[in-house]
C-alpha cells in the first residue's frame, strides 16, 4: 500500500496551549468578570431608579419623574435633616417606594402647631419651602424621635402622606433604601433633570 503517503490526511495533531496563552486567556476572563462586578456594584449602589408617584414632593420633584437612588451613602453615615430619602413605609415590601424629605433626626422633638413646624422648639420652614400645615397629625402634640427614627415630610405639605400619618409614622433607618440624588425630567416636562437639593 505504497499510495497512502500522498493522500489527504483527516487526522489533526493535538495542539497544546502554551503557558503564556493560558495566562493571557485567564487574564481576559478575570478582567471581564472584574468589569462586570464593578458595573453591577455601581448600578446597585448609585443607579437604582424609581418613579415619583403623586404630587407630594412638588415643587422639588413631580409626578412621573424618575430618580436615581444612592444606597452607598447611608452605609457609613446617617440620613441628615433636609435629605430626600427613599423608603418603604414600615418596611412593607408590597408597597411602592416613598420619597420624602427628612425633617427630624434621632433625638429631635417635632411639633406641628397652628400650621407651624417646630424642630427642637425652633420654627422650621426650609427657606420658605413649606406652607402652613393644615394638619399636624402625629406631631400635633409633639413627638420625640428615638434611636434610628426619622420624621419625614413631603415638600408639598398639604398634599402629602408622610410621618404625620398613622400608617406611615416615623421611618426607621432599616426601612430606608437610600438617598434620592438625581432626577430625570418627566414626560410632562414639569421638572428639570439634575441633582436633588
Amino acid at each position: 500500500m505504497a499510495g497512502r503517503r500522498g493522500g489527504l490526511n483527516f487526522y489533526k495533531k493535538n495542539k497544546r496551549l502554551s503557558r503564556e496563552q493560558l495566562i493571557g486567556i485567564f487574564s481576559y476572563v478575570f478582567l471581564g468578570l472584574l468589569m462586570c462586578f464593578f458595573a453591577f456594584t455601581c448600578v446597585y449602589l448609585f443607579g437604582i431608579r424609581t418613579s415619583i408617584i403623586g404630587a407630594s414632593m412638588e415643587p422639588t420633584l413631580y409626578n412621573g419623574e424618575e430618580i436615581l437612588i444612592d444606597r452607598f451613602q447611608y452605609f457609613f453615615s446617617e440620613p441628615d435633616r433636609d435629605d430626600v430619602i427613599v423608603f418603604l413605609p414600615n418596611g412593607n415590601t408590597n408597597s411602592h417606594y416613598y420619597v420624602k424629605r427628612v425633617l427630624g433626626i434621632p433625638g429631635d422633638t417635632v411639633l406641628i402647631k397652628d400650621g407651624m413646624i417646630y424642630v427642637n422648639g425652633k420654627i422650621y420652614d426650609r427657606n420658605g419651602l413649606f406652607e402652613r400645615a393644615a394638619d399636624g397629625g402625629t406631631a400635633k402634640n409633639g413627638l420625640t424621635l428615638g434611636e434610628n427614627e426619622f420624621f419625614v415630610l413631603g415638600d408639598n405639605l398639604n398634599d402629602s402622606e408622610d410621618s404625620r400619618s398613622g400608617n406611615i409614622g416615623v421611618v426607621r433607618k432599616e426601612y430606608i433604601l437610600g438617598k434620592a440624588w438625581f432626577a430625570f425630567t418627566s414626560d410632562e416636562g414639569l421638572g428639570e433633570s439634575g441633582f436633588i437639593k
